[in-house]
């Protein structure tokens, strides 16, 4: 990595702390500001989506991300866990100045490898503004009344030589950092799930609290990952999410715990539960519980309970993470107990925003046989650092 990328770089954490957390003055301190009416739209009731159209970027709202997560698995057996994410944020709307350099958006990324069977984990970032091509999402002009909403060409999202390419039929991925490298081809065996109700995730007791929120929840996935000098030909399975809006959370929200799974019986489930200052858990947690055939059930936070179990302690940031969860759905014949692939999936971003979070590969067994049901991903935020209330408001 260059001198000036890395200076770039620092530069543009200073503008993410400054932009990305309203009410702040530079010292980071919050003081009582008026909240100027947002320039940035809503993620609002009855919105339409269509496929393959919101795969693209939305640039009238203020945060999105594209989030790939998978567990992949080596011919002789070896086992991985993956996560690349793309994230954009509006940092001003209109930008006064019409050069390419004009700071509109920021683009960060994640891109980290587990390796289940070493107990190794390893992650990297990057932040960007577009400039010449540094980074960006694309958006397609699609023809209202045309009888395909597919683009002419496929809907690139990149940071750097990051990059996710989707098509009608696939999602190409590919990244590479150091000694850690995927190449991978994912082919969704059902088709897009939107969650929540009425066309909007809502995470607080504001209207304004809420996501347009999609995903794949089951893509069948082959390539290659790369560890050191050996290169590895894989197979396995990917989730993908992409969500957009302006304001996802309410400043007494510190944090979440999501889980994505995918279990051996064809269904596919995702949860949330968002954690409150004082303690408690937001009642506009939910859910989706995904049939085999691709049909989803709405859980709300009355649907389903989660219940930590082991902890284990980063020794590098000192926070503390449940690593192991009972998740309880017996309306729905799940009972389940999830636990960390291994325990240090820990991501330490201190080069770009200074978000540290845990993000990992789980395994799901049933409570009673402690039979293998399915695996998935974990990501638990604010358990360090700045409150995600604080971010994402």
């Amino acid at each position: 990595m260059s001198a000036a990328f890395i200076k770039m770089r620092s530069i543009f954490c200073l503008i993410a702390v400054i932009v990305l957390l309203p009410g702040s003055n530079y010292s980071g301190v919050f003081v009582p500001v008026p909240r100027l009416p947002s320039p940035w739209k809503e993620a609002a009731p009855g919105y339409q989506y269509s496929f393959p159209r919101d795969h693209q970027a939305h640039p009238d709202y203020r945060v999105e991300w594209w989030y790939y997560t998978g567990n992949l698995e080596s011919r002789n057996g070896r086992r991985f866990g993956y996560q690349l994410t793309f994230f954009r944020v509006g940092i001003i709307r209109g930008p006064a100045n019409a050069s390419k350099w004009a700071l509109r958006d920021l683009y960060m990324a994640h891109f980290a490898v587990s390796d289940i069977d070493r107990q190794s984990f390893n992650s990297f970032e990057r932040i960007n503004r577009a400039g010449i091509g540094w980074a960006g999402a694309d958006t397609i002009e699609y023809k209202p009344g045309a009888e395909t909403n597919s683009p002419a060409l496929p809907i690139r999202i990149w940071n750097e030589d990051w990059i996710a390419q989707i098509d009608q039929t696939t999602h190409v991925i590919q990244a590479s950092e150091d000694n850690y490298a995927i190449d991978l081809k994912l082919a969704p065996a059902k088709a897009e799930v939107i969650h929540g109700e009425n066309g909007i995730s809502l995470r607080g007791p504001s209207p304004a609290n809420a996501s347009h929120y999609f995903s794949v929840s089951r893509a069948v996935s082959s390539g290659q990952i790369r560890i050191g000098n050996e290169t590895f030909d894989v197979s396995g399975l990917s989730w993908m999410d992409h969500e957009f809006g302006t304001s996802f959370l309410d400043e007494q929200q510190t944090g979440w715990d999501w889980f994505s799974i995918q279990l051996e019986d064809g269904r596919d489930l995702m949860l949330f539960q968002i954690r409150r200052a004082d303690g408690s858990i937001d009642p506009h947690s939910s859910g989706t519980l995904i049939d085999s055939h691709g049909k989803p059930t709405h859980l709300s936070y009355s649907d389903f309970s989660l219940e930590p179990g082991d902890l284990w302690r980063s020794p590098k940031s000192g926070a503390t993470y449940p690593v192991s969860w009972r998740i309880d759905l017996s309306e729905y014949g799940l009972r389940l107990n999830v636990a960390a692939a291994f325990t240090d999936q820990e991501l330490r971003d201190n080069d770009t925003t200074g978000i540290t979070y845990w993000e990992g590969s789980i395994a799901a067994e049933d409570l009673e046989d402690r039979k293998i049901r399915g695996r998935g991903y974990l990501e638990m935020t604010g358990y360090t650092g700045i409150s995600m209330g604080n971010m994402l408001r």
